[in-house]
């Protein structure tokens, strides 16, 4: 998957890691998500999902912290949270949010899969043991799965994380700063 990167990431990174703060950074971050996502929804949709999303992001920062525990870096830690996101779009018929096309969910998926299994994470069910809360449901577009529109999708990145920074220059692995050096 491709992802745009930059010092914010960063510094949301030691943000949401560092206690009493992080609640607060994960708020505000879970509702940018939900702007930014509900944006691409299609048309008269956005309201009637925006409450999904809040309560499915929330329980995607969990499993942002403990990729990070796991050693992935930051881009692959947030990668993992938007495949999850990804899964669940693709669940509902929300083609038009994926970032990523339909045919590479299993690509996605086996990727991170000694994580995935870990945490009972399934493209079925895409939060697994991170699921801290109760999602409320939303009405699913499945029809759109028949022949899946993708606008926001960028495919050609299954196997590996890009990394888009600020001047648009894309590289492939998504080391930490400290790593990189």
């Amino acid at each position: 998957m491709k992802l745009r990167q930059n010092v914010r990431h960063f510094a949301f990174k030691n943000a949401l890691t560092a206690p009493v703060v992080g609640e607060k950074v994960t708020e505000k971050l879970v509702d940018l998500h939900v702007r930014v996502f509900g944006e691409k929804a299609a048309p008269g949709h956005r309201e009637e999902r925006e409450p999904h999303m809040e309560a499915f992001f929330d329980c995607t920062f969990d499993t942002y912290v403990s990729a990070l525990k796991a050693g992935f870096t930051e881009a692959q830690a947030r990668e993992i949270t938007h495949i999850q996101a990804n899964f669940d779009f693709y669940n509902h018929g929300w083609t038009e949010m994926m970032e990523f096309p339909v045919d590479e969910l299993e690509e996605h998926y086996e990727r991170y899969e000694p994580f995935f299994q870990k945490h009972d994470i399934t493209i079925d069910d895409p939060l697994g043991d991170f699921r801290n809360r109760e999602i409320p449901s939303a009405p699913p577009t499945l029809e759109k799965l028949d022949d899946p529109e993708h606008p926001h999708a960028q495919g050609g990145f299954a196997d590996d994380v890009y990394v888009e920074d600020d001047s648009g220059e894309i590289t492939r692995g998504g080391a930490d700063p400290e790593e990189a050096a």
